[in-house]
């Protein structure tokens, strides 16, 4: 069943008419001045500046403290670097001493009793390539280090 339409004040206008609709701009309310706006601007410029300026100088400081750290340690990972290297050459040297035992005149550091090097100064150190370095380890160790040596 339809309801009826109901007749009545909500069907109608309010009396006197609707209130005009408003077209023209309204002015925003100013809170502070354009003088006072750019004194703040340049105070907030002048403080950020200043602590800035002060945050660098500490970051210098510690930059300084830590070139000189290094600079300390340097020389120690050199010699732990030297002393590596030849802890690896003497396990080397062993190792072919140890492979080599059965085989008669063989002579440890040369090919088949001729040295590998011609002339020069036999105390002086001919660094070996990476290869002859890792020559007696397994060849997954040898991968590894020659992809950290690459990725570093």
């Amino acid at each position: 069943m339809a309801s009826k339409p109901k007749s009545g004040p909500q069907d109608m206008p309010p009396t006197g008419g609707f209130s005009p609709i408003q077209t023209a701009r309204v002015n925003i309310r100013r809170f502070i001045s354009p003088t006072l706006a750019t004194a703040l601007t340049v105070a907030s410029i002048g403080v950020g500046f200043v602590a800035v300026s002060w945050a660098y100088r500490d970051h210098r400081r510690e930059r300084a403290e830590m070139s000189s750290a290094r600079n300390v340690v340097w020389c120690l990972l050199l010699a732990e670097r030297d002393r590596a290297f030849l802890k690896q050459m003497r396990a080397n040297r062993e190792e072919e001493r140890e492979l080599m035992k059965d085989y008669p005149g063989w002579v440890v550091g040369t090919y088949f009793g001729e040295p590998i090097f011609e002339g020069g100064d036999p105390t002086e150190l001919i660094e070996p390539t990476f290869h002859e370095y890792a020559a007696h380890t397994s060849q997954y160790n040898t991968y590894e280090r020659v992809l950290r040596a690459t990725l570093s």
